[in-house]
């Protein structure tokens, strides 16, 4: 039996008009708004769903991701950009080369969900994709 395919990542956001601005800025891209408290954005064959559960009705807060979320991109240098122009976003690690041997930057976006942004070619998968 082949294995299942990740298909969605839950990003919870406090804000879904700030979440939804912040990530079409950072993946140039502007995503689609599914419902009041969910805005999807393709991020090469998963969805990031940033969801605010107060605005779609739900009666509790969004609380941060406790880990990283990873993206492989080949343009390290411009997600390095656009994410330090954003003014409610913050670089926690600049772009270095990891022990590991990825070539990455830490960020958080404005709901301190924490992010990583990997240069293609120097993703370590450990060859489990």
């Amino acid at each position: 039996m082949p294995p299942p395919r990740l298909f969605r990542v839950i990003l919870p956001v406090a804000s879904i008009d700030q979440a939804a601005a912040f990530y079409a800025a950072v993946l140039g891209q502007p995503g689609k708004r599914i419902s009041p408290g969910r805005h999807y954005f393709g991020c090469g064959g998963v969805i990031l769903a940033c969801f605010d559960p107060r605005a779609d009705g739900d009666p509790w807060e969004a609380s941060p991701n406790p880990d990283h979320l990873y993206f492989l991109t080949d343009e390290l240098e411009a997600y390095y950009r656009r994410v330090s122009e954003q003014p409610n976003g913050r670089i926690l690690k600049p772009i270095e080369t990891q022990p590991w041997g990825e070539r990455s930057f830490y960020c958080s976006d404005p709901f301190g969900n924490k992010l990583c942004f990997v240069q293609s070619g120097t993703a370590f998968t450990g060859d489990l994709i």
